[in-house]
């Protein structure tokens, strides 16, 4: 029996640090972000698809900000949504293409995913997920200034180490997961929960109602595996290995460790709260929730890493 695989991207699947983020450079993205996955249909593997987008979200922001006296703006949970589908087109074309070429006509279908979220969720109160571009120290300082963004420092090391940020609730729930397991039983590839999904929360009489956050991915990807009862969630960024004191002299690359293990590293803080964090994080629960195995490692070791020959791998 095939094994249910999903697979969340990160943000340099779509769009590089360096780059503008045009459609032409991040079509090209997800060009070299396919040839992956169709390698991974090629060795059998069934493919869920989840991806960020912190940088589409916070270009789009600014869209809305300079808009505004022209157009309405937007609030945070739509620009999530639009990401959703601007993402899942590209990603669906390309694929499609991609396959076409091989003779094979697979379906591919983006679900514009809700995942319930606390109302008092503490990350509103100090807000933790980066979204756009990054900035150097005193460009993101003048920008809490000016615009009053909120901006944190989210890697050790760096000119432009510094981002906005915004509140990221704990994801609860897939509303769609219903919806996502019977497209996958139709043998569909299918992409979901993009962004983290819109994150919304449940009114009194039972409705849902979307809130102005973006939610980590890699943490909704857990949920989004535990729900469809994925047997391997992996977590594909711009690191092969995620490692213990990353930046310092004595950083040490992480192989095969257990669920223990992990755990320990995690409490004596080798892992970056806007960073390697929440994978981290997200790959715990998923083995402590029965997944078989949770890899954290580079789109260009994906397949490697499946093969268990590199990557950073969390088993029982």
């Amino acid at each position: 029996m095939s094994k249910l695989v999903v697979i969340a991207l990160g943000g340099n699947a779509i769009k590089q640090a360096h780059q503008e983020g045009t459609a032409e450079e991040q079509f090209r993205n997800v060009a070299i972000t396919c040839e992956q996955l169709v390698k991974m249909n090629a060795l059998g593997y069934k493919m869920l698809i989840t991806h960020g987008n912190g940088p589409q979200a916070g270009n789009l922001l600014i869209q809305q900000e300079e808009g505004k006296t022209i157009v309405p703006s937007q609030p945070l949970d739509i620009v999530g949504a639009m990401t959703q589908g601007q993402i899942g087109y590209m990603f669906q074309n390309t694929l499609k293409n991609y396959f076409l070429k091989k003779g094979k006509d697979i379906p591919i279908v983006t679900v514009i995913t809700q995942v319930l979220v606390n109302k008092n969720d503490p990350d509103f109160q100090d807000p933790s997920k980066p979204v756009g571009p990054f900035y150097t120290k005193e460009e993101a300082l003048k920008l809490q200034k000016e615009k009053g963004y909120i901006v944190k420092q989210v890697k050790p090391t760096g000119e432009k180490n510094w981002r906005r940020v915004v509140p990221s609730p704990e994801p609860l729930q897939i509303l769609e997961a219903n919806a996502i397991e019977a497209l996958l039983k139709a043998r569909a590839i299918v992409i979901a929960s993009g962004g983290g999904g819109v994150p919304v929360m449940k009114n009194g009489d039972g409705t849902f109602k979307g809130l102005e956050a973006v939610i980590d991915k890699d943490k909704a990807g857990n949920v989004l595996a535990q729900s469809v009862k994925a047997n391997i969630f992996l977590i594909l960024t711009d690191v092969e290995h995620a490692s213990k004191n990353f930046g310092k002299k004595n950083e040490e690359k992480i192989g095969k460790i257990t669920v223990e293990e992990a755990e320990k590293l995690f409490r004596e803080g080798h892992f970056l709260k806007g960073s390697m964090g929440p994978k981290i994080t997200a790959a715990i629960r998923f083995v402590k929730a029965g997944g078989e195995k949770a890899i954290i490692t580079s789109l260009e070791k994906a397949i490697e890493a499946l093969e268990g020959k590199t990557g950073t791998i969390i088993e029982k």
